[in-house]
């Protein structure tokens, strides 16, 4: 009999500031009206000194553990999906592997920008398949708003920071009863790098390390990649759209959100949105937006949920879960 990944954990961190579209508006060329009508964005968290990649992480990560009902001896590896980590090592998981107290397993970070939740829950499914692991912590974290030009009112609107999590364990897939991850799909294009990328890092001392993005083309990527990648989720699983209960996007712009839910057929009712009040927190928009939605019970024991997601690199997937 296989073994099947359950979501059986789902917590979320966001920091305690709140800058809205207005208070922007103040510090840079922009209006609430330019950023609401392009983006669906209203307002976005912003982290203090102590809320780093890690902290955030930790915070996300026991409210997963708490939501499963398991402590840290539950826990065999964690997987981090960052592109703000707090250093370049160790890595962030390993300072919330510390923070919990855990001192068994492994822990690594992941780096698909946007996309890196989905790559980590690919990655940790995987090893649960495989047997490496019975009890894995995947997180998205991220501080966007320490790697923005805020002079640039086209991209400084855009992004927030916050921190998602969810606790997979493993299962008999007979005693899964069909819950689980079901499949995951991950793809990556190198040479449309430069159209969505940071300008620096530990090894290029003489940049800045701000965001640059070709928005555009981002946007004109993302809409093509991600219907191929949710329609490969669906074959995979010989199913259709009508059988998705939820969608889970990935929360950067709502223009995009809402043409993945057309394609689908699916009404904003069966779509999880929070891009208005989060903004894009990167890799932790995924796991954020879903554990919003398993707390108000919008998402339910049994529900279809597609999650999907892409970022720079570019990198894209889905990955699709019965809950």
């Amino acid at each position: 009999m296989g073994v099947r990944s359950l979501l059986t954990g789902v917590g979320a961190y966001l920091p305690a500031e709140i800058v809205d579209n207005d208070t922007l508006a103040r510090r840079v060329d922009t209006s609430d009206a330019w950023i609401t009508e392009r983006t669906g964005i209203r307002q976005r968290h912003i982290a203090a000194a102590h809320e780093t990649a890690a902290f955030m992480g930790t915070e996300a990560a026991r409210a997963a553990l708490a939501d499963a009902g398991v402590g840290a001896e539950a826990v065999d590896g964690i997987i981090l999906a960052t592109a703000t980590p707090d250093q370049a090592f160790p890595a962030t998981a390993l300072r919330v592997q510390a923070a919990l107290g855990i001192r068994q397993g492994f822990g690594f970070d992941v780096s698909a920008a946007c996309a890196g939740f989905v790559y980590a829950l690919s990655v940790a499914d995987a090893m649960i398949q495989a047997g490496q692991a019975k009890g894995v912590l995947v997180i998205g974290s991220e501080v966007y708003s320490r790697i923005l030009n805020w002079a640039d009112r086209g991209t400084c609107v855009l992004f927030g920071d916050g921190a998602g999590a969810v606790f997979l364990q493993a299962s008999p897939a007979g005693a899964a009863e069909g819950r689980g991850v079901l499949s995951t799909h991950l793809h990556a294009d190198g040479t449309l790098g430069d159209i969505l990328y940071v300008d620096g890092a530990v090894g290029q001392p003489d940049k800045p390390g701000h965001l640059v993005m070709n928005g555009r083309e981002v946007f004109r990527h993302a809409v093509t990649r991600l219907a191929e990648a949710v329609e490969e989720a669906l074959a995979a699983n010989q199913l259709t759209a009508e059988a998705i209960d939820w969608l889970v996007p990935h929360q950067a712009n709502l223009r995009i959100i809402d043409a993945m839910g057309r394609k689908l057929g699916l009404g904003r009712d069966k779509v999880v949105i929070t891009v208005d009040r989060h903004a894009n927190t990167s890799a932790a928009s995924v796991p954020l937006a879903l554990a919003e939605a398993w707390r108000d019970g919008r998402i339910r024991r049994g529900d279809l949920v597609l999650l999907e997601a892409l970022g720079g690199g570019l990198a894209w997937g889905s990955a699709l879960v019965r809950m």
